[in-house]
């Protein structure tokens, strides 16, 4: 028999937090982190982090367990998920994973393969060296070229996963949006339910607005400083998450405070916007739109337990 995984997601600043938090109450839940930037120790304000108090004593996962200088990625981010996974379960606990992050949530409940090539690294290693000579644009030019649905779904300033794809073209010959495309099409390993938390799209970048201005207040730019005097620089992985690439550009005198706010609340804006544009993309989805509850998360709770009564056949169940 699959055993049960719960996914709670949505665009940045809808409400996740607080409404992850109730299920886990609820039904016996733990919560997994599918968050980019939560996992670093020291980068609390700028990746709106839950802290201990929010946490309400649920068990949380994947959230303060590498340092800034340490690398993440969907392949790390999955051995730690299911690793999280299997210790829920031998709690008799159900994993609920909460976050933002869309490829992370897809690579583990489709269990995609992300097996290397083989131990050649000289293409990435020139790939990354076009990148640093020539610009992010010049690169996404040649993955344009090669594979246009990928550079579609890659940004490119995505520095990584562009790099990624034109060396899995150059590896096998294939284009890595046929390959995802067909793991996405495997059947999970999980028996799942699968949430997108929608509003709508003014309130929403109002909410970015506000969390932002929350930050800069809460002590933002201390914080990147802080990070910045650990030796943290902007060829980080970690220092290249929205809320942390502009304060530090802004503290490396490339542009003012000002200029850095309206850029990190543009981008994150932006964010959303492609959040909400690959949820859409996603199979086996069920959308609670707010507005349509009345903005109540009383009534958003209900209807996932009522969801959660019907798949599993009670609220709380031991999986041992």
């Amino acid at each position: 028999m699959m055993k049960p995984l719960i996914i709670l997601t949505g665009p940045t600043a809808v409400g996740k937090t607080d409404l992850s938090i109730r299920l886990a109450k609820a039904i016996g839940g733990e919560i997994i982190s599918a968050d980019s930037m939560q996992v670093y120790r020291h980068m609390d304000i700028g990746s709106a982090k839950i802290t201990k108090e929010e946490m309400d004593g649920i068990p949380h996962h994947l959230i303060d367990v590498l340092n800034p200088g340490e690398e993440f990625n969907v392949t790390v981010f999955q051995k730690m998920a299911r690793e999280a996974v299997e210790t829920i379960y031998s709690n008799g606990n159900i994993p609920i994973v909460t976050g933002g992050t869309g490829f992370y949530i897809q690579a583990l409940i489709f269990d995609i393969d992300f097996t290397d090539q083989g131990e050649d690294t000289s293409i990435r290693k020139e790939l990354e060296c076009l990148f640093d000579e020539k610009g992010s644009q010049y690169l996404h030019d040649i993955l344009e070229k090669i594979d246009p649905v990928s550079a579609k779904e890659i940004h490119q300033n995505n520095r990584k996963r562009v790099i990624r794809a034109i060396e899995y073209f150059r590896q096998t010959g294939e284009k890595i949006s046929e390959h995802n495309k067909r793991e996405r099409q495997k059947e999970s390993p999980y028996d799942f339910l699968y949430y997108v938390i929608q509003t709508d799209r003014d309130f929403l970048y109002q909410r970015i607005n506000k969390r932002v201005d929350q930050m800069l207040l809460q002590g933002l730019v201390s914080e990147v400083e802080e990070l910045k005097a650990m030796g943290c620089t902007k060829d980080m992985v970690s220092m290249q998450g929205i809320g942390y690439k502009e304060i530090l550009s802004y503290l490396n005198g490339t542009c003012s405070l000002e200029e850095a706010v309206e850029q990190l609340k543009q981008n994150t804006r932006h964010f959303a916007k492609r959040q909400i544009t690959w949820f859409k993309r996603e199979r086996e989805v069920r959308n609670l739109y707010l507005p349509d509850y009345d903005n109540s998360q009383d009534k958003v709770l209900q209807r996932i337990l009522l969801d959660i009564n019907d798949l599993y056949g009670m609220e709380k169940k031991k999986w041992k």
